[in-house]
């Protein structure tokens, strides 16, 4: 039951708001550490189980060296925004009078779910395009119609940025045949003696996308509601 004190870390480190990176190394050689204990163990035995975690950790980033380009994607966007993208969105969306929170996310939505049932799973994310770009552009449709927004109303906007990534993503790639997700579940039935083909695990996927995409528009379509409840008296209100 040791081992289980990574997942306390994790907890911890996700309450007191540190710094995702170094909670999840520190539950990482906190499992290690754990799994190393017996009552006859010295600190040799937690010397070896601390490296053989950091070595793990070391093949695990070789095994998977294109993560480093995560960095030079985050920099550019970094760049991007120092130049003033997210400001230049906010500019853009608000010349356009129909665009309201609800109507930008639902285009955004069904172009993720779109391209990831294509298997085009990187062309979305929220570190690529919902922080620099949806987010700002959800919250410029906003202001451009009820005017400087209170901060429950912008996270909540930015919560359903990020929700339409998440939903457009994981229900449009099932659909995608070659896809991870799509050989983990035939792995897992094949191990509890269900045999599927990839192919039809896809077809299956089509009707939950579908009730995903419209319960989701659905959900949109709410919060343009309650964005018009909430600002529209905190305008008059105001005035």
């Amino acid at each position: 039951m040791l081992v289980l004190l990574g997942i306390a870390v994790v907890v911890f480190g996700f309450i007191v708001r540190a710094n995702p990176l170094l909670v999840v190394m520190g539950a990482a050689l906190t499992t290690g550490l754990a799994a190393a204990w017996t009552p006859e163990a010295d600190l040799t035995a937690y010397y070896v189980a601390g490296r053989d975690t950091l070595a793990a950790f070391g093949k695990a980033f070789n095994d998977a060296r294109y993560i480093s380009l995560t960095w030079i994607l985050l920099a550019a966007i970094g760049l991007l925004e120092r130049a003033g993208l997210q400001e230049r969105a906010r500019i853009t969306i608000a010349q356009v009078k129909a665009a309201t929170v609800g109507r930008l996310l639902w285009v955004y939505l069904v172009i993720r779910q779109g391209t990831s049932a294509l298997g085009l799973t990187s062309l979305g994310g929220h570190a690529q395009m919902v922080r620099p770009l949806v987010a700002p552009m959800a919250e410029g449709a906003a202001e451009a119609k009820y005017g400087a927004l209170p901060d429950r109303e912008r996270y909540l906007i930015r919560s359903h940025s990020a929700a339409a990534d998440n939903i457009g993503l994981f229900f449009g790639e099932d659909i995608f045949i070659a896809i991870a997700s799509i050989l983990l579940i035939k792995g897992f039935l094949e191990a509890e003696g269900i045999f599927v083909e990839p192919l039809e695990l896809s077809i299956w996927a089509i009707p939950t996308a579908i009730a995903a995409l419209l319960i989701h528009s659905l959900r949109l379509w709410l919060l343009d509601r309650h964005l018009k409840a909430r600002l529209s008296a905190k305008t008059e209100s105001a005035q």
